[in-house]
């Protein structure tokens, strides 16, 4: 499925649903703040299926990713993964990389109709990602994981975290992506809720050199790759392609997802968010529709009209092909239109507040999006 040939005022491009937010890990990272103990207000299995119902109303082939905390935690996981099937969903699902994700339990969701897992590599050793995820022997069962789900038939996405922490190890990182033929790497840079809070994100030209050296990766290597809670990754992608880094003539308006924009997440009791990483609620699936709370809420509705976006995001020419990540805006200053603070494009004739404390990062944004290491 491809953002250009989706109406995503109709239907997302991804719908996450948060099975629950426990799980064994500690991850420095976590959005969810996840526990050990289930919550008693999760979904229960009728009200997850009556969920993945509804969402089959979006259309034919809907993807939709089962998360965490850890899925696997529950036990009625494969039987919701089958439902969904059944339903004509695109299910797949992001384990966390426990004990739990057995060998059997990778071969009776593939049985059951699962299309993709994804796995976390927050780090190319064992000592680096399991540094990171809090708790010793992850790397070790993730990479096992990885090789269970390829017998299954499974093809793999890679999740990695950009922070201060992780960035370094990009690059080696890149090749574990490579060595283990995953279809998908999908590198998400930090937003600061939940644990992630604690951890130090790298600053805005930084993160535009690493985005056009993630441009790079992506010409080179044969898995793909996209950015999470990073839009403007097409916005440093244009630039590099453009002399002119100010106009953007011949992109379509309705290219790339943002939070509530091509994207919708269902938290473990039901809540609708425009993402996991924007807990702003819209409404509840155990009262409405996702559909109808996706499609009519006012909150998503604002997020989908580019026009609306404030501060230099919404005076950009690049917003409707970048948009800036809603969930960072609404993580730094509580107004999910507001500029990306992570951004440092600053565009032609704008003479207003600039979403960051030192000034110096607007200096040297053009210097940093035609760099090629991160």
């Amino acid at each position: 499925m491809h953002t250009g040939q989706l109406d995503t005022t109709q239907r997302p491009l991804v719908l996450i649903w948060e099975l629950t937010q426990a799980c064994g890990l500690a991850c420095d990272h976590c959005r969810a703040d996840a526990t050990l103990e289930r919550h008693p207000d999760e979904l229960s299995t009728t009200a997850g299926k009556a969920l993945l119902e509804d969402a089959a109303d979006f259309g034919d082939g809907q993807l939709v990713v089962l998360s965490g905390g850890d899925p696997l935690v529950r036990d009625d996981v494969t039987e919701l993964v089958a439902h969904g099937d059944d339903c004509g969903l695109t299910m797949t699902i992001t384990p966390s990389g426990t004990h739990s994700l057995t060998h059997d339990r990778i071969e009776a969701l593939a049985d059951a109709g699962l299309r993709r897992m994804a796995v976390s590599l927050d780090g190319a050793t064992a000592a680096s990602h399991d540094a990171f995820r809090g708790e010793a022997g992850s790397y070790a069962e993730t990479i096992r994981a990885v090789e269970d789900a390829k017998a299954a038939g499974l093809p793999i996405q890679v999740n990695t975290t950009v922070c201060r922490q992780t960035v370094g190890e990009l690059p080696a990182i890149r090749d574990l992506v490579a060595e283990i033929g995953a279809v998908l790497w999908s590198v998400f840079f930090l937003v600061p809720i939940g644990r992630g809070r604690v951890l130090e994100p790298i600053d805005p030209a930084e993160a535009d050199a690493v985005m056009a050296w993630l441009d790079d990766v992506s010409k080179r290597e044969p898995f793909g790759v996209k950015t999470t809670e990073a839009p403007h990754y097409r916005r440093v992608s244009l630039q590099r392609q453009h002399s002119n880094t100010d106009r953007n003539e011949g992109v379509s308006r309705r290219t790339g997802i943002v939070a509530g924009d091509g994207f919708a997440f269902v938290s473990h009791t039901g809540e609708v968010y425009p993402s996991g990483f924007l807990p702003e609620s819209a409404g509840n699936v155990g009262e409405e529709s996702i559909v109808d709370i996706y499609r009519d809420s006012e909150l998503f509705q604002s997020l989908r009209d580019r026009d609306r976006l404030e501060g230099k995001c919404g005076a950009c020419s690049y917003r409707h092909v970048c948009g800036g990540s809603r969930s960072r805006a609404y993580a730094t200053t509580g107004n999910p239109l507001e500029s990306d603070p992570l951004c440092p494009h600053v565009p032609a004739g704008y003479d207003g507040p600039l979403p960051w404390d030192d000034e110096t990062m607007a200096s040297s944004s053009a210097a940093n999006s035609s760099s090629n290491a991160p």
